[in-house]
């Protein structure tokens, strides 16, 4: 007792006892302040009980899916067109009402043109340099440099090269009945998407079915784990909350070195032979090889390069895989309306048996059975956009004023949640392709429906994505009979280890043969 006691009567003693006290006080007075933020604008906001505040810890240490976790952030206030929250330090409003939606996607996107930073471009160049994460003019100029690559035309010119890759895939299926039993879709329709991604975008054939260790897979799988578990989210509040200290430390970036490394040889080789053989191929590459000619003021570098080719691969092998999976998932619980699609698809091949980009978008009932399977599953739970210019919001429900969205503040789309609201989707845990029918999809409320967003930030590879889908479905039902195995997972219960949907344990269902 001594010792302490001389400890804390020294000047050291004092003086770091002192720094202590200032710190926990000042952190107590940071709390308390962003607790109390919209308490102060009059705004329902959470945390407001201890139920929700154990809730929202129940996501950090992964007790509940973020799937659900947002379900149960948009039901928590259900008569409110809109609450406020905390998005970690940063003031976040989560936007629950169809009309104001559009206000801020569309009518004033001008208030809300950029996504939040969720790291620093210094420090992970790949992820911080990319079109979703750039900000202003330099995505505005991006946008534009890229939008010509996803064009109708564009999507007819890369219609064959996706084919071709469908074709070998399903054709390895057929082949190797060692996948018939049961399949998890996931596994192998990512090298499916690795196959689309690196002959579309890097123009370089690659089959992951026959060479399962390529380096373009290896690469996916480690990058999408980027965000999933315990200490990744760890590491995503301290990049992004303390981008300097994360460098200070040495912590790495979401993608490794050696990935990054990848990415950069191949691109940089690409550019290289390219320009010394004058080879030209209609791919995001060229597209991106002639605005660096063009732009000589602002000259981008090969890490702005590598940077969208890298989102365009994270994007196709994780999210396009996913849809997938999804699709793949419910047909096979549906039979009857695999059938009907499968009918669809047989009505519309060629005479030398293939598809064409024109049949292709003749399929109506393809369209409403993906659209279906978007409405129950979209790619991303929620979507974002960062307040860049101060902005009122109308009260959000009787009895409340209305509030200023200042600069800095977040705003949350709550995509699934929207998607599960019977509201607007009665019975919506049933998979109904006939929402979308001709009839029925003008019935749809405007903008609660937003598997890829909307407004002049919406998803730019959208239309490729579906395309890339829709050949796979077409190929895969010519070939098998889609079924449900012991590990199906049905009902759905999400994996919580999870950022985005995916069933606990896997998606699996078999593949039989289909007689000819």
């Amino acid at each position: 007792m001594e010792l302490f006691s001389s400890f804390f009567s020294s000047p050291f003693g004092l003086l770091l006892t002192t720094l202590i006290v200032l710190v926990i006080l000042k952190v107590v007075t940071v709390v308390r302040q962003l607790y109390f933020y919209w308490k102060r604008k009059g705004v329902p906001y959470l945390p407001d009980s201890l139920e929700s505040f154990v809730t929202g810890w129940k996501i950090f240490f992964r007790r509940m899916s973020f799937t659900d976790y947002c379900l149960y952030l948009y039901n928590y206030f259900p008569d409110a067109k809109y609450f406020g929250m905390m998005d970690l330090a940063t003031p976040a409003v989560l936007l629950r009402d169809p009309e104001l939606i559009r206000d801020v996607l569309v009518k004033d996107f001008e208030n809300f043109h950029d996504h939040p930073s969720f790291v620093d471009e210094k420090l992970d160049p790949l992820f911080g340099k990319n079109l979703f994460s750039l900000h202003g003019n330099r995505w505005r100029e991006m946008r534009i440099t890229l939008s010509p690559s996803f064009t109708v035309s564009k999507m007819k010119v890369m219609f064959d090269l996706v084919s071709k890759c469908s074709r070998e895939f399903v054709n390895y299926l057929f082949d190797h009945p060692e996948f018939s039993d049961a399949i998890d879709t996931k596994q192998v329709f990512r090298r499916y998407t690795t196959d689309v991604i690196a002959t579309t975008a890097f123009g370089i054939s690659v089959n992951s079915m026959k060479d399962q260790n390529n380096e373009f897979y290896l690469r996916g799988i480690e990058s999408s784990k980027a965000f999933n578990g315990i200490v990744a989210m760890l590491k995503f509040i301290l990049i992004r909350a303390c981008p300097r200290f994360a460098k200070l430390i040495g912590m790495e970036a979401f993608v490794s070195p050696t990935t990054s490394e990848f990415f950069k040889k191949i691109v940089g080789e690409t550019i290289k032979i390219r320009e010394e053989q004058g080879i030209i191929r209609p791919d995001m590459i060229h597209l991106l090889m002639q605005a660096r000619e063009k732009n000589s003021s602002n000259k981008m570098t090969l890490e702005d390069i590598v940077s969208q080719a890298f989102i365009f691969f994270f994007a196709g092998f994780e999210t396009s895989s996913t849809l997938m999976c999804f699709v793949a998932h419910e047909l096979a619980l549906n039979q009857n309306i695999q059938d009907r699609l499968r009918e669809e698809v047989q009505q519309h091949l060629t005479e030398e048996n293939e598809f064409s980009y024109e049949s292709l978008s003749k399929m109506i009932y393809m369209d409403m059975v993906i659209s279906e399977t978007l409405r129950k599953y979209p790619p991303v739970t929620l979507t974002d956009r960062l307040c860049t210019k101060s902005y009122e919001l109308p009260p959000s429900q009787s009895g409340y004023k209305s509030v200023i969205v200042e600069p800095g503040n977040v705003i949350w789309f709550p995509v699934y949640a929207l998607h599960r609201d019977p509201k607007y989707f009665p019975n919506p845990d049933k998979f109904d392709p006939e929402r979308f029918s001709k009839e029925n999809k003008d019935n749809i409320v405007p903008y609660t429906y937003l598997p890829f967003g909307h407004g002049p930030r919406k998803c730019i590879g959208d239309r490729f994505a579906l395309m890339e889908t829709k050949i796979l479905l077409a190929h895969l039902l010519q070939k098998f009979i889609l079924k449900r195995t012991a590990k199906t997972v049905d009902p759905m219960i999400y994996d919580k280890m999870e950022f985005n949907p995916t069933p606990k344990g896997g998606f699996w269902i078999a593949l039989e043969k289909r007689e000819k």
